[in-house]
Formats: C-alpha cells, structure tokens, sequence
C-alpha cells in the first residue's frame, strides 16, 4: 500500500488539526507514553490521548495501531510496555475498538527502535515493527455506487482559479461537468476540476 502520514500533535492547540487529519484517515497511529505517568495523564479526562481515540472512533476511523513510544525512557523494560499497554487497552475500550484486534508497538521515536527494524533493546518483544503492522491494515471497498457525498472542510480562494472547496469523497464519484447540489442550501454547481489527494 502506498500511505500519506499525516502528524497530529497532541497539544491542545493543534485539535483542530488532529480533527481535520482523522477526518481524512482510513487508520491510525495513537502514541501512548511507556514512560511514569505520561500515559496516565493522556487518558485521565481531558487528556489528549483519551480526547485522540474518542475523535477517531467519532470520526470513522476503524483500524488503529498503538504505538507506546519512549521504551529508550524506561530502559526498555517489559513491565513498562506491559503497564502502557493495560491503560492503553482499557482507553481503547471505553470509546469502543476492540482491543484484541488492535497491535501495541513498544517503539522508541528517539533511538529508533521497532519502527522500521527490530529492536535489539526488547527481546521480549516478538511482533511486528510499526511499519511491518501497517501492511495489516486493509482498504475498504470504497461505496461508489451512492450517491455523490463530499463533506467540505475548508474552502480557499485561489487568484486565477477561483473558489477551491476542499473535502473527501465519503460516497459516490465526481469528474468534470457533473451536476451537484450543495446542502443545505440546495444551490446547484459543476464540477469544474478535481484533484486527487
């Protein structure tokens, strides 16, 4: 599969970002923290991962990975990953993916380890790299036999080519010269150009 990444940071200045990035994504990486007490503050109420996940399920996204980043933090120690991973699964849980079916990646983003190549510094670990899970995940047959539905998530202004809506393709298809009606106003339009993403 070919993929575009796209990196939600977790402070809650950036929500809108996260918002706009799950809105588009088929799956997802949620990173939880092996390191003492980050976890635990990420999915206490208000916290970024617990708002993430709870966005996610909200936002359609099916297939998720959980990444327990920082394992070079905690010396690489099994109990650690094991402890994340536990509060991990109860967060996941409670917004409603099924943990069974959900990977837990002990990573270091720092040193390295487990993204692309196995980790010598975890042993104890014996799956897959993150981007080993990524070929796990699976494209859903896309419903083109629907009628056109494009929610609009942001709409630009471009010298020389006039208004540009900006939005996915949830339903249906769209190519130049369709006739479309824009809801709620009931406004009718032509697809002038699209561009895949």
């Amino acid at each position: 599969y070919f993929f575009t990444l796209i990196d939600a940071p977790g402070h809650r200045d950036f929500i809108k970002n996260m918002i706009t990035g799950a809105s588009e994504a088929d799956c997802a990486v949620l990173v939880l923290s092996a390191k003492e007490g980050e976890t635990d503050t990420a999915i206490a109420p208000g916290g970024q991962a617990r708002e993430h996940a709870f966005l996610l399920k909200t936002l359609g996204v099916k297939q998720i990975i959980v990444a327990i980043n920082k394992m070079d933090d905690s010396n690489y120690s099994e109990d650690a990953f094991k402890a994340a991973r536990e509060k991990g699964e109860k967060l996941i849980k409670s917004v409603g993916y099924k943990a069974d079916t959900v990977p837990f990646i002990p990573v270091s983003g720092w040193k390295g380890d487990n993204l692309v190549k196995k980790s010598e510094n975890m042993s104890w670990y014996s799956g897959k790299t993150l981007l080993e899970a990524f070929d796990d995940f699976t494209v859903e047959e896309k419903p083109t036999g629907k009628p056109l539905r494009v929610p609009i998530q942001d709409v630009y202004t471009i010298t020389g080519v006039g208004t540009v809506p900006v939005g996915r393709v949830e339903t249906g298809t769209m190519k130049p010269n369709d006739k479309i009606m824009i809801m709620p106003s009931g406004a009718i339009g032509e697809i002038g150009r699209a561009h895949p993403p």
